[in-house]
Order: C-alpha cells, then structure tokens, then sequence
C-alpha cells in the first residue's frame, strides 16, 4: 500500500498523517466555498460540489506538482453567470468542456511555461490581493443569510466569539503540538462546543443543502452548430485563461514555498482534463485554489494524498456525511479562512518598498488594487505584466550607447552597446554623425543586438542617410539571429555586412 501511494508523489518521503488530516482540514474549507459559487451564479448547490470533487481528484493525481489543490473557484465561476442568465445551465457545461479542451492544447503545445515571465511586483500584488478577496469574501458570512442585512445582538456576537475561538485555537495550538494541523483542531473544538452547549449560529445548512448522489454522467443538450460554437467559445476561452492564470500563479507560489519546481503544462493538461469531466459530469468546472493550497502546505501537507483525500471527503459527505457536516458552524470556516488570508499576505511586500524601484512598487499596487476591485485576477496580472514589460523597455532604450574612433585607414568606428530595439532606436539614431563622418562606417554590434523590425527599419533609414551623401556603411559581428533576422527583411532593406565566420556571440 505504501508503494501504491508514493506513486501519487515526486519520490519523496510521504508523512500520512500529515496527509491525512491536511486532506480532512481542506475539504473542510472547500465545501463552503464551492457552495457559495454555486449559488452566487444560480447553479444548484450539488454542482459545485461536483466540480470540487473531479477537479480535485484529477489534480491531485495527474497535476503538474503535488500540494497543489483544485475545486470549483470563483475566479472561473464568475465567468460564467452572464452565459447561465442568458442561455441556462446546459451551456454552461458545454462551455466547460471546450473550456478543458483549450487548456489541454495549452499544455500540449508547451504554452504554460510562459507564465514564468510573470514579475516579482506583479507575484507580490497577485497575492496581497487575493488575501484582500479571501478576507472580504468572509465578511460577508457576517450577513443574515439570504439578505444584505448584517447579522446584530446575539447572532453577531456569537458568530464573533466562535471566529475568535477558531482564530485562538489555530495561533495557540502550534505552540503545544504541531502533528496535528491547528485548523483542523480549530475546527471540530468549535464545532463541538457548538453542539454540546447547543448554541445556535448560523451553519454549513443554511448555505445549502448538500446531500446528494455520485456525479451523473451527462452529455450537455445543446445543438452542434457554428452558432452554438460562437456563444460558448469567447467564455470558454476566457474561463480557460483565468483558469490557466490562476493556476500556474499558483504552481509558482508553492515552488517558492516548498523550494521545489513544479511542471507547468503537466498541470495545464491535469486541469483541462478535470474541466471535460466536469462538463459530462454536471460540475461546474473550477481550478486551483490557492487558499485551499494553503491551508493544505501550512498542514505540513508536501504529497499528492492530502488532494486525494480531500477529494474523496467531499464524495463522502455528499453520499453519507451531509447530515453532520451540515451543522457545522459556518464561524469555524470564518476563522479558518481569515488566519488563510494573514498568511497568504506578504508582509515582506512593505519592507520591500524602500528597496524597489517606484515603478516596482506602482506595478505591485496596481494589480493588488484590480484584484480587489473587479476580482479578475488574470486582467490584473496581464496589466501588471504589460506595465513591467513598458518599464523594462523604457529602461533599456536609455541604455544604449556608442564608442567611437577613427583607425589607422579612416574608417570611422561605432561601437554600440545595448539591444536595438523599437524603444532605442531614437537614441541609436542620434548617435551618428552622417555629414562629418568619412567616407566608410563600420557599426560594430560585438557588444549590442538587433531584435526587431523597428531595429531594421532604423538600420536601413542610416545606410540611405549615408549613401545619400556618397558613403558607405557596414554592420559588424553580428549575431546568428540577427542575421537571420535581417535576411528575412531582405526585400526592404538594402545594407552591407562584413561577413566574420569565426565571431561567436555567447548566447548562441
């Protein structure tokens, strides 16, 4: 059995117990949430159970690293309630289904990988960001339920006793033992207080009711046609990349926790998977969740058996348990999940402002700010990439410089340093002396390179500058790449290159 199950991880030592008791603590926690989706986008509650379930399961085993855990997230969950107002529930599954199809082809085609491109700034306003969320998302459990009406007298200073109970609990247990996960511990002291002195307080019920069967197979009804294609596709896709964001952001984040690598477009594919199954099994699709994540590695959970028990508790409540899970105290999640939010925070992020560069720290306050406001973690991280990408490229562009003499045959010399592109070439250009320059110019790019059109169209502009005035320009040590590039651009570009066989550039 012991082999069986070290199958499930990356060859190293599993500690079950940990395992075990991380699985029961995040399944724990995921059942609340994926109700509270569910209904948010008028699913029935058994649905978002469903996708916990098969998305969990099927990540957890297949998943591009262990400790990593799936459910059905609001992140992809949202995406879909414009399209279940409009078009109802079966093309919800359908969507789902090419949502998975898409993912998996990302993963095929080794696209996830690009994801590493991801910045540190935009890494710190992801998370601090998604702590804000996960911290709001439980003070709206402070609500009388089915109202916008908050909670007061008794109601709310029992439900602030029992979350300050939970949150005692789990700051204070570590300190005596740390076998067994605090939140869990947290968990059921609350929840048997509850019960022995029969307090009454709003519980796991008053969601939803989240007794069931095994997940029904089921072809989604809807016609196969080019105009179904082009009202699932734009949400499908959509739901795809947030999925694929969020999902590798998080790989990312548990790479740094635990200090090992993840596999990208294994994970791509073990979600994209778990999406198809979650269309012909009524889920309602999901991703990895990273408070979920977190609430399993700060379990001491570093294996893939805390997902599959997780996955495997939730089957089991919805087949036996909801009676009892049930009347668990929606408090104890409360709590579980603010101390979630306390740790998913880097505090680090406010030390760092004195050392990061402003345009770092605008970066990191943007995308917190977007995650926070539109809950739309992939538009967040796409701004906040394409910002760093500006700044990096306005950084560089003023890096460009030339060194330049005479030799003994009265060929002028320019030696250029920094990448030729579409931001530098405005300095480049200025760089040359075109009327008092001699008769024959050689650009030397030993220490530069040319990386775009733009680099090429200012290239050529500066040998029809020279020639107009009778000279002649060369460029020199160019890069395998370059030329390339440049022959490419043949039909619109007209210059001389001294060939050299013997130059090498280091990244070639």
């Amino acid at each position: 059995m012991k082999k069986v199950l070290n199958l499930f991880d990356f060859s190293q030592k599993v500690n079950y117990r940990n395992e075990i008791f991380a699985g029961l603590t995040v399944a724990m926690t995921m059942i609340p949430e994926s109700l509270s989706f569910a209904i948010l986008a008028g699913f029935s509650p058994l649905t978002g159970l469903y996708a916990a379930f098969i998305m969990g399961l099927v990540t957890a085993i297949f998943g591009g690293r262990p400790g990593l855990i799936s459910g059905g997230a609001g992140a992809t969950v949202i995406v879909l309630i414009p399209l279940m107002i409009s078009h109802g529930i079966e093309y919800v599954f359908a969507t789902v289904v090419l949502a998975g199809i898409i993912q998996i082809f990302v993963g095929i085609f080794k696209l996830g990988k690009f994801i590493r491109l991801v910045p540190q700034p935009v890494m710190y306003g992801f998370v601090n960001g998604l702590a804000i969320v996960i911290f709001m998302s439980q003070i709206n459990q402070f609500k009388i339920q089915g109202s916008e009406n908050w909670l007061f007298g008794s109601p709310l200073y029992i439900m602030l006793g029992l979350v300050a109970l939970t949150i005692s609990v789990i700051l204070i247990f570590p300190k005596l033992t740390k076998k067994i996960p605090a939140s869990l511990v947290a968990i059921a002291v609350t929840f048997a207080l509850v019960m022995i002195f029969g307090i009454q307080t709003k519980n796991v019920n008053d969601i939803a009711n989240i007794a069931g069967g095994f997940p029904p197979f089921h072809i989604p009804d809807v016609e196969m046609s080019y105009e179904v294609l082009k009202v699932i596709f734009p949400f499908a896709l959509i739901m795809s990349t947030v999925g694929l964001t969020e999902g590798l952001l998080t790989l990312n984040l548990v790479d740094e926790i635990t200090n090992t690598k993840g596999n990208s477009n294994r994970e791509c594919v073990a979600q994209g998977t778990a999406n198809i199954l979650n269309g012909f099994f009524t889920g309602m699709g999901g991703c990895p969740m990273i408070a979920q994540t977190l609430v399993n590695l700060s379990a001491g959970a570093r294996a893939r058996l805390s997902g599959i028990i997780a996955a495997l508790v939730i089957l089991f409540i919805i087949l036996f348990g909801a009676p009892v899970i049930g009347k668990m105290p929606v408090a104890a999640l409360v709590g579980v999940m603010i101390m979630v939010a306390v740790g998913t925070f880097e505090w680090a992020s406010f030390k760092a402002i004195k050392r990061f560069p402003k345009s770092d720290i605008f970066v990191m306050v943007v995308v917190t700010l977007i995650t926070v406001f539109l809950h739309n973690l992939a538009l967040a991280v796409l701004i906040g990439v394409i910002i760093s990408a500006l700044v990096f490229a306005w950084e560089s562009a003023k890096r460009i410089r030339a060194k330049k003499y005479i030799d003994n045959h009265g060929v002028k010399h320019y030696e250029i340093f920094g990448p030729l592109f579409f931001g530098s070439t405005t300095t480049f250009a200025e760089k040359f002396d075109v009327m008092d320059d001699p008769e024959e110019v050689v650009i030397d790019f030993k220490e530069s390179r040319v990386v775009d059109m733009s680099a090429i169209d200012i290239l050529n502009k500066i040998t029809e500058r020279y020639q107009s005035q009778g000279k002649t320009v060369r460029l020199k040590h160019l890069s395998s790449d370059c030329l390339r590039l440049i022959k490419n651009a043949e039909n619109v570009v007209a210059i001389n290159i001294i060939e050299d066989p013997e130059y090498q550039v280091l990244s070639d």
